[in-house]
């Protein structure tokens, strides 16, 4: 090989190995949260039966959306999982207008959510996502409401009972809660560990791809992309036309990521560091229900014309939510001033909190892999993309 050569793969050894060190080194800083974040989703889910999710979801009244906003942010985080249960809710007779507030709640207004927008980007982001995300429920039913055409339901209704497959519909059909009891009761009983073992094994297989492709996507921006290019891109020289322009742009980026739920937030801790608004990173994680394979799934869930109509009115609500998160927050001086350091290091082990707690959750994380393979936990792995019955679960072995 020539100088040159070896030279050009130095250089891009160097560049991949720079990308990896800042993907583990975000990784290392959310870790001991994603579990904490996934283990109390997983004993909210041990007392939340999915059974009666239907029976609550009747209308579109503000109540009503309400509860489907509580049901959501208690049920699975993973994008695709969300958007497989609402179906389900609306093939049982769930309200169109409920289902689909419980798909946004069920991906924007979880724990491990905001945990990890706490700990990368600052709280004053969680704080917006569980503003925000009611915000965009009302806008979205209001705009059904003006423009949602009962023909065009009707068409959804006989396409989504076709029953076509899409993704994770098997994780989204288990129901893995326990009755009986108190709360308390159910969630310390033998049951209820298996039942959180369960829910939290199985969400993690249901989102590791995303957080995998999250960090790394976010780990090569951070490394190979200067921030000279977000700022022009943001149009951070002008404030006011970026404060219009990043609750626009922000979902786009999203939808190109490919990458949903979760994984986004790395990607926003990027984008926030290269001059994004405020709203447009609300806006951007917002967007998780509208990336590419998502409306795919719109497509053979409900047909061509209301994957359409889903893109265009989850687009308009959600950028209308930035809108108003950025004014609101302004206007109560919540949103962070001066140089934006959002957590995109290179990797760093030390012994701090981070490290112990790392140790402390991965522990815990451990224990409840071990109880989920010794109570059936490898059969449910195997039925995560297979279609069932609503309600199968396998929260009694190991009782």
């Amino acid at each position: 090989m020539t100088t040159e050569t070896l030279g050009l793969v130095a250089t891009i050894g160097s560049a991949i190995l720079h990308a990896l060190k800042l993907a583990f080194g975000m990784t290392w800083q959310i870790l001991w949260a994603l579990i904490l974040g996934f283990g109390l989703s997983a004993a909210v889910q041990s007392v939340v039966s999915k059974s009666e999710m239907r029976r609550l979801l009747p209308d579109d009244r503000p109540r009503t959306l309400t509860i489907a906003c509580g049901l959501g942010a208690a049920s699975s985080s993973c994008s695709y999982a969300a958007v497989a249960l609402a179906r389900s809710l609306y093939r049982k007779g769930a309200n169109f207008t409920a289902s689909m507030a419980f798909e946004i709640a069920s991906t924007n207004l979880v724990i491990e959510l905001g945990i990890i927008m706490a700990l990368l980007i600052g709280w004053q982001f969680t704080l917006a996502e569980f503003v925000g995300g009611p915000i965009m429920v009302v806008f979205l039913a209001l705009s059904f409401r003006a423009f949602l055409r009962p023909r065009l339901l009707e068409l959804a209704r006989r396409q989504a009972e076709k029953g076509v497959r899409g993704s994770m519909e098997g994780h989204a059909a288990m129901d893995m809660s326990v009755s009986g009891g108190s709360i308390w009761s159910r969630i310390t009983s033998p049951r209820g560990f298996t039942a959180i073992s369960h829910s939290f094994v199985m969400e993690w297989a249901a989102i590791i791809r995303d957080i995998v492709l999250g960090l790394l996507i976010a780990g090569a921006l951070a490394a190979w992309v200067p921030n000279s290019f977000w700022q022009d891109f943001f149009l951070v020289q002008h404030p006011l036309l970026a404060k219009i322009w990043g609750p626009i742009v922000g979902p786009l980026v999203s939808m190109a990521s490919f990458v949903c739920s979760i994984g986004n937030v790395p990607l926003a801790a990027v984008l926030w560091n290269g001059g994004i608004s405020f709203g447009g990173v609300i806006a951007f994680i917002f967007a998780d229900l509208i990336i590419l394979p998502i409306l795919n799934i719109y497509r053979k869930y409900y047909g061509g014309r209301m994957s359409l109509f889903l893109l265009a009115t989850f687009y308009a609500t959600l950028v209308a939510a930035g809108y108003v998160v950025e004014i609101l927050f302004g206007l109560l001086h919540l949103i962070p001033t001066g140089p934006r350091h959002a957590k995109v290091v290179e990797a760093s082990v030390q012994l701090n909190y981070t490290s112990v707690l790392n140790v402390a959750f991965l522990v815990l994380a451990l224990v409840l892999v071990i109880r989920f393979l010794r109570t059936g936990g490898r059969d449910m792995l195997k039925m995560m993309n297979e279609p069932m019955e609503e309600g199968h679960g396998h929260a009694a072995h190991g009782a």
